[in-house]
Parts: C-alpha cells; sequence; structure tokens
C-alpha cells in the first residue's frame, strides 16, 4: 500500500530510532549488565552499540535501495527469497518481539511492585506484568490512534527524565568505581555486553519509515547513525552515573529496578519514585509500540506466504488475529522465565537476525552500491557476539542452552510445520 499521508523528515524518523531503543530496555537490562560486567558497565554498553552501528549501515543501505513498510521482512525476501530458511528468519524476527514484550511487562511489573509492601511484592509483580500486556492489547483494539498519540508524549518525557538523572548525577561519580580493577575480564565483558544487547533493539524501526520519507536518500542514513550514536551516548553516560553514583552491591541487589536505586543517593526517595514512574511510563509505552508493530509484522509474514493466512486475516480492519497470539505468547513468557533468560532469549534473537541483514547486504552489495567489506564486519562482528553471549551464558547455567535452542528451534518449527501443511507462496498482491 502506497502512502497517501503526510511525508515525514529526518527529525521523526530519528525519533522513532530513539524511542525504539530507549524504550524499556536500559530500565530493565541496567542491573542486568552490572551484574554481568561490574564496574565495567559503561564498556559493555559501548561494545554491544557498536555492534549495533555496523550493523545500521547494512540498514541504511538496504533501506535506500529498498524502502518498504516491511522493513527487515522485505530486505531478507529481497535477498533470500521465501525459501524454508528466510523465512525462519522472518518467523524469529516475530518471536524475538514477543521476547522483547515480554521484557518490557517483566520490567514493568518489577518497578511497579516497588510501590507495594515487601510482603505483596512477589503477587503484585506478576499482576502487573499481566496488566502491562493486557491492557495495552485492549488498546490496540481500541484504536491505533491512541498508541502513535501517547507514544510521542511519552518519548520526550522519559527522555527529560533521564537527562535529568544524568544532569544531577554526573556530580557525584566516583570514578573509583569505574576504574578497569572492577571490571570482569575481557571474554566475560564483551558476553555481557551481547546479553543486554536487546537494550538497543528498536533502530531498525527507522527502516519501516522508508516509503514515508520525503526525502529518503538523504534523511534515512542521517536518521539511522544518529539516532545509534545518541543512544549508545546516552546508555554509557547513564552507565557511569549509575555505577559511579552507587556500589555494585547495591545496584545488582536492586537488579530489576536498578535505575530507580541509582537516584536515590542523590535524588532520594523523591528521586527513587521519579525514576519508577518514568519507567512505568516508558515500559508501558514501549509494549504499547510494539505490540502494535509485532502485530503487524506476523500480518506482513503471512502475506509473504511465510505464516498461516488466519494471521493474515483482519477483524474490524485490525490484524487482531496476530495481536491475540504474540499477547499471549508474551503474557506466559513474561511472568514464567527470569530476567536473564529473557534479556538473552531477546539478544539472542536479535543477532541472529541482524547477522542475516548484514548477510543480506553482503549479497546485495551490488545494488545497494554498500562497501562488502563493512557489510562482512557486521556479519562477523554479529556472530561472533552471539558465540560470546552464548558462550557466557551456558558458563553461567547450562540450562540456558535449551532456552536458545527453544528459541530457534521454535522458529524453524513453526515454519517447518506450515510449509509442510501448504505452503502457497507470497501473497503480497492480495487487495
Amino acid at each position: 500500500m502506497a502512502s497517501g499521508g503526510r511525508k515525514i523528515g529526518f527529525w521523526s524518523a530519528a525519533a522513532i530510532g530513539v524511542g525504539g531503543m530507549v524504550g524499556g530496555g536500559i530500565f530493565a537490562v541496567l542491573g542486568l549488565s552490572v551484574q554481568l560486567a561490574r564496574g565495567g558497565t559503561p564498556v559493555a554498553f559501548a561494545i554491544a552499540g557498536m555492534v549495533a552501528l555496523v550493523t545500521s549501515y547494512s540498514y541504511v543501505k538496504l533501506s535506500v535501495r529498498y524502502p518498504s513498510r516491511g522493513g527487515t521482512v522485505e530486505f531478507l525476501d529481497q535477498a533470500f527469497g521465501t525459501s524454508f530458511l528466510p523465512g525462519s528468519a522472518n518467523v524469529l524476527l516475530w518471536l524475538s518481539y514477543v521476547v522483547m514484550l515480554a521484557l518490557y511487562s517483566y520490567a514493568f511489573g518489577s518497578y511497579g511492585a516497588t510501590f507495594f509492601s515487601p510482603a505483596h511484592q512477589p503477587l503484585a509483580k506478576h499482576l502487573l506484568i499481566s496488566l502491562g500486556i493486557l491492557v495495552p492489547t485492549a488498546l490496540n483494539v481500541a484504536s491505533a490512534k491512541i498508541v502513535g498519540r501517547t507514544e510521542v508524549y511519552v518519548v520526550g518525557l522519559k527522555l527529560a527524565i533521564l537527562l535529568f538523572f544524568l544532569a544531577v548525577g554526573s556530580q557525584g561519580v566516583d570514578m573509583a568505581r569505574l576504574a578497569p580493577s572492577t571490571w570482569v575480564p575481557a571474554l566475560p565483558l564483551v558476553a555481557g555486553g551481547m546479553i543486554i544487547f536487546v537494550a538497543y533493539e528498536g533502530f531498525e524501526l527507522i527502516a519501516n519509515t522508508g516509503e514515508d520519507l520525503a526525502n529518503p536518500k538523504r534523511d534515512l542514513p542521517r536518521a539511522f547513525y544518529a539516532a545509534v550514536i545518541f543512544v549508545i551516548l546516552l546508555y554509557v553516560a547513564i552507565a557511569i552515573v549509575a555505577v559511579g553514583g552507587l556500589s555494585l552491591d547495591k545496584l545488582i541487589s536492586a537488579r530489576d529496578y536498578a535505575l530507580a536505586e541509582a537516584a536515590r543517593p542523590f535524588l532520594g526517595q523523591g528521586g527513587f519514585a521519579m525514576i519508577a514512574i518514568a519507567a512505568l511510563l516508558s515500559t508501558f509505552s514501549a509494549i504499547n509500540a510494539t505490540l502494535y508493530g509485532s502485530a503487524r509484522l506476523s500480518y506482513i509474514i503471512a502475506k509473504e506466504g511465510e505464516l498461516p493466512a488466519a494471521l493474515e486475516r483482519e477483524i474490524y480492519g485490525q490484524p487482531l488475529e496476530g495481536l491475540f497470539i504474540t499477547s499471549g505468547l508474551a503474557l506466559i513468557l513474561a511472568n514464567a522465565a527470569d530476567l536473564n533468560s529473557i534479556s538473552t532469549l531477546g539478544s539472542a534473537g536479535f543477532l541472529i537476525i541482524f547477522a542475516a541483514v548484514n548477510a543480506a547486504n553482503l549479497r546485495l552489495a551490488q545494488e545497494t552500491k554498500a562497501m562488502p567489506w563493512l557489510a562482512a564486519l557486521g556479519l562477523v562482528g554479529c556472530l561472533v557476539a552471539l558465540v560470546a553471549m552464548i558462550w557466557q551464558s551456558i558458563s553461567d547455567d547450562p540450562s540456558r542452552a535449551w532456552v536458545l535452542v527453544g528459541l530457534l528451534g521454535g522458529a524453524l518449527a513453526l515454519e517447518g510445520a506450515y510449509r509442510w501443511v501448504g505452503f502457497k507462496g507470497p501473497r503480497k498482491q492480495k487487495a
């Protein structure tokens, strides 16, 4: 469907990328990153950011050559067709968004539970996790316009609160807490950065604006690079203030709501409450927007012929079957898994997808006018990061191997089962 509305510019596209990344990730994984990287947490965020930045080069080249609301799905299909493996990768992308919904709702429940007494926190956490998915699902059913309106205001509010946190907190940073002697060894440091790679998930959403930009050749590269570089600097600064302002033990003990705890030394209980409220707003809006996008992603994949046509069927003009299935899966995962497992799943899924996008850019280098060595660097970077993350995860807890196998195996099994019962091929031209 061609765009018939108003065209957007650089600032709108960049805001989509920043909003996608600073959705709920930093609120959810800061404590986990401290547990994994300790005093090297800012370095871990920087390493993960470099992988995202190199991958953004492939997204830029593919987005300019193949502007489409399908984004990642379109790029993989252009490079590899609609065969089994590309189809499985597209299903993996959808499942990875389900994992992100679980991560955001887990963070929503964790921060919300801090407003209850310790005795009631476990029950409150699960109740809030569930409401954090069910309420946005209802909003998505009611009106897509609500999703768009709320996201614009919440993105501005959470950025303002985070910048205030940095402005005030930077005055109390103890650099001794960030000294190299407090870092974990190099390989665990890299692996720790990759486990919290989900904090950078979201920049790829800029690719979906390709058809709507007034000048995509000029504005897409600027939007991608500006958004990713801004968020790298933001995350590293937040990590410096958090780790430099509070002991590692206290941050780790408050792992599920570490950013709010980091505000307590210089902003008191009021600062704790302010960050917790910002986290609730941010994660809620991230769930809202991710549900909106992932339900439509399942719709796009179904129209490509890589998921059952039921997910393509619209109810009241919206792809509600995909919405309900996505919500249901996220609800189960968020209530059943722990933060480390959810974060590992999400990071693994997106590292595999981003490796595939870099491979697509390498395969289509003549079409996209890309530098093959840079696309290859992105591909190798994602794969090395994935191996390091898997090694660290299995070393810490061998049972996580089954979690990772379940994610990848689930994507392969879904796509394989669908093709076995009858693959119909792309349905793009359906009215």
